[in-house]
């Protein structure tokens, strides 16, 4: 089975053509092989051009230029980049690309065996040292499209205490995680360390990982900047640097702390840029960082995907709570969003009381309780995730088959990514929307803007069709406690390097905690 934690797509829409060997691809204008995985991009004009910074003085946010005349988007709107250097073309096996043996010899063991369409387009180019910009919904592919290629060019480089060598920036702390968690196998193949850089934990022990020496950094940008601020980190030979959900970055209000850190990163390095949805805010970071970019977009509409289900369940006032717990008592976990942290406590509270094994999640918990809650719930001990747009991004969860928006989004982008819970991996799943009678009008806009078309169903509790669409059923109304699942052995990860050869020493302990936490809560 393809473990590639992603789903296979047709709907393909960019950098389509013909596989050929890797020998003909070499004649291409962006090159290949072992020295074409290290090389500047000549072909592009990126050797031996002004600097990214021209008339600013080196300054990374000077390197675009306009990217040949390309004029900025209009409104909301996202203009693609043009590319002035021929892409190359994708391939059909990961044995097609320059990677290390040791690289390949991980994939296999991970059951990884064959790329996916946004790893297929993209590899052969970022390997190559060009800038990607990349688009797929979540689930496509897109961690190990732009993982692979920055463990491989860096790989049998070393890091100096404080100054690591690539940098992956994340919204979200679960989305940090899962992007560690996803390439911590191929790291460790390749020896290389990485460090997980988050707020809400101790940051004394990601002073440790940093000034200890780490190749990799996957961080959220308030943490990284706290620690440039306290001297612990330093970006100047950061030579490959991705931005993953760069759109979310954006909505969340981290662009100016992207800006300031993408300014700070080793001139003339390679840039990715990977995202589910690009907008204008998108659009000003790709004309600003990114240098004669590939450009490959899966399924532009995650509506489009064939094994999700939209439905839109059209509820009363008065019957909504009923409705929800009758839809959170099915047999099978489900994710259920809500607009805010009060209501998703309130809402597993009550869950709780009627026998359903339900527990919240949301940006007021702890990092600790947090990671506790979704451990819980991809092993069964939970089987209601109950959440706000915390969980939108960043949590992959094998066979979850449910999604339900017990609160609608505000825009078809948080739809988009709250419905990217499920349907992953090319599994079937079914997305749920409760819609009150005021809120009918607004719903139907936004799937418009998403380009879904859903099915409308009127329900009430109770009813067979509330079952058939949903699995809903009575909650057996028996109290039920979460207690803690039995301790196990789990390495607290997060800022730590993924040296599986070296122990922590006695007493780092004690001094993480008195190191205390960082100011940045994300």
């Amino acid at each position: 089975m393809n473990r590639n934690h992603t789903a296979r797509s047709n709907n393909s829409t960019g950098n389509s053509g013909s596989s050929r060997s890797r020998t003909d691809k070499a004649a291409g204008s962006a090159g290949s092989g072992r020295g074409g995985r290290f090389r500047s991009q000549e072909a592009g004009g990126r050797q031996g051009a002004p600097s990214r910074g021209g008339a600013k003085g080196g300054r990374g946010g000077g390197r675009g230029g306009g990217r040949g005349g390309r004029p900025a988007a209009a409104g909301g709107e996202f203009a693609p980049p043009v590319t002035l250097t021929p892409a190359l073309p994708p391939v059909e096996a990961f044995t097609e690309l320059d990677m290390p043996e040791r690289l390949l010899t991980a994939l296999s063991a991970e059951g990884v065996t064959s790329p996916f369409p946004i790893q297929a387009a993209t590899l052969p180019n970022s390997l190559a040292g060009r800038d990607v910009l990349g688009r797929g919904r979540t689930g496509s592919g897109k961690t190990l499209a732009f993982g692979l290629a920055m463990l491989a060019r860096t790989a049998g480089q070393r890091a100096e205490p404080r100054y690591p060598l690539a940098l992956v920036l994340v919204p979200t702390r679960e989305l940090a995680q899962q992007v560690t968690d996803a390439l911590t196998p191929y790291a460790r193949a390749l020896r290389l360390r990485t460090a997980t850089v988050v707020g809400g934990v101790s940051i004394g022990r990601q002073v440790s990982a940093l000034r200890g020496g780490a190749e990799v950094v996957v961080a959220t940008p308030g943490r990284l900047k706290d620690l440039i601020d306290r001297d612990d980190c330093r970006l100047d030979q950061v030579a490959i640097t991705v931005l993953d959900e760069a759109d979310q970055m954006a909505d969340m209000g981290f662009m100016p702390q992207v800006t300031a850190l993408l300014d700070r990163v080793r001139p003339g390095g390679q840039r990715m840029l990977f995202s589910a949805t690009l907008d204008r805010n998108v659009d000003r970071l790709v004309r600003t960082y990114l240098h004669d970019p590939v450009v490959h977009s899966v399924d532009p509409s995650a509506g489009a995907v064939t094994t999700m289900d939209h439905h839109l369940l059209h509820v009363d006032d008065d019957d909504k709570h009923a409705t929800t717990t009758e839809i959170a008592a099915r047999d099978g976990r489900v994710i259920m969003f809500l607009d805010t942290k009060h209501a998703a406590d309130r809402l597993a509270k009550k869950l709780l009381a009627v026998g359903v094994r339900a527990s919240a999640l949301h940006g007021g918990k702890s990092q600790s309780q947090r990671t506790r809650t979704l451990t819980q719930f991809k092993d069964g001990h939970v089987t209601v995730l109950v959440a706000t747009n915390v969980a939108a991004r960043g949590i992959h969860v094998d066979n979850l088959d449910l999604v339900v928006n017990v609160d609608p989004p505000s825009d078809h982008k948080d739809y988009l990514h709250r419905g990217g819970r499920t349907a992953r991996a090319g599994e079937s799943g079914t997305v749920v929307t409760l819609v009150l009678p005021h809120q009918r009008r607004e719903m139907s806009r936004l799937m418009s803007d998403a380009g879904i078309t859903p099915q409308t169903t009127r329900v009430r509790p109770g009813e067979d069709e509330l079952n058939r669409i949903t699995g809903a059923q009575a909650p057996s109304g028996v109290p039920v406690v979460l207690t803690p699942p039995p301790a196990q052995n789990q390495p607290a990860r997060t800022g730590s390097p993924s040296r599986s050869r070296r122990s922590r020493r006695p007493g780092q302990a004690a001094r993480r905690s008195a190191a205390g936490k960082g100011k940045s809560g994300r």
